[in-house]
C-alpha cells in the first residue's frame, strides 16, 4: 500500500499519491477490464444476434429462449461465477462466459424487437421485387433492424463494464481487482475510489464510443422521419 503524502489524511477517499504511485498497476488493470469486456461482448452478440434470427424464423422458440435468458439474467453474478468456476476454472474464461450470459437478454431482446419494427411496406415491397425470404431477411429486415441492435449492444456494454468488477473473486476483475485489494487492504480509500472512478469513465467511453459508432453505422436512424 502507498503512504499518504504529508498533509494528507491518513486514509483519504482520494489521493493523486496513490495514483502517481501505482499508474503501472492501473493501466494494467484497465486492460484487462477493456479486453474482459470486449471478450464478453463478442460472445454474447455472436450467440444472440444468430438466435434471434433463428426465434424470428421459428416463433414456437421465442417464449422459451426469453425466458432462458431472463432467467440467466436473475442469478446473482457471485453465484455465476461459482457455478462456472468447476467447469472453466480460475481463469479469465470463466468471466467472461458468465458476463456473455448476461448480456445475451438484452441484445436477444433489442433485436427481436427490432426485427417486429420492420415496416411491413419494406416487406411487400421486396417481396414484389421477387427477394427470397432470406434475402428479404439479410438485406432489408436486419439492416433496417441494425439501429435497434446497435442500441441493445450499447446497453449490454455499458452493464458488462460494471459486471466485470466482480471477476476480481477469481483474479480476473480488472479495475474490481483493485477494489477488492481495497478491501482486504484495511478498506484502503484511495484504492478503492480510483478503481471506481476509472470503472466510471470506461463505461462513459465505451457507451460514447458505440453511440458515434451507431451514428456512423445509422446514418438514416438519426435524420428527421427516422427509418
Amino acid at each position: 500500500m502507498s503512504l499518504p503524502a504529508v498533509g494528507e489524511a491518513p486514509n483519504p477517499w482520494f489521493s493523486w499519491t496513490y495514483v502517481e504511485n501505482n499508474v503501472d498497476k492501473l493501466i494494467a488493470a484497465g486492460e484487462q477490464h477493456v479486453l474482459l469486456t470486449l471478450s464478453a461482448m463478442a460472445l454474447s452478440i455472436a450467440i444472440a444476434v444468430p438466435l434471434a434470427i433463428i426465434v424470428r424464423t421459428w416463433r414456437p422458440l421465442e417464449t422459451p429462449a426469453l425466458v432462458f435468458t431472463g432467467v440467466l439474467y436473475t442469478i446473482p453474478s457471485l453465484a455465476m461465477i461459482t457455478a462456472l468456476w468447476p467447469v472453466f476454472g480460475l481463469s479469465a474464461l470463466t468471466v467472461i462466459v458468465a458476463l456473455a450470459l448476461y448480456a445475451l437478454l438484452i441484445i436477444l431482446r433489442n433485436t427481436l424487437v427490432g426485427l417486429e419494427g420492420v415496416s411491413p411496406t419494406a416487406v411487400d415491397s421486396a417481396q414484389g421485387m421477387g427477394m427470397s425470404r432470406r434475402g428479404i431477411l439479410w438485406k432489408v429486415e436486419v439492416p433496417l433492424t441494425l439501429p435497434t441492435i446497435l442500441a441493445g449492444i450499447r446497453l449490454a456494454t455499458v452493464s458488462t463494464v460494471g459486471l466485470v468488477t466482480i471477476g476480481a473473486v477469481v483474479g480476473f476483475g480488472g479495475y474490481g481487482t483493485l477494489i477488492l485489494n481495497g478491501f482486504i487492504n484495511n478498506f484502503y480509500h484511495a484504492e478503492i475510489m480510483t478503481a471506481t472512478i476509472l470503472t466510471v469513465l470506461l463505461a462513459l467511453i465505451f457507451d460514447g464510443l458505440l453511440q458515434l459508432l451507431e451514428r456512423l453505422v445509422t446514418p438514416w436512424a438519426h435524420t428527421k422521419g427516422g427509418r
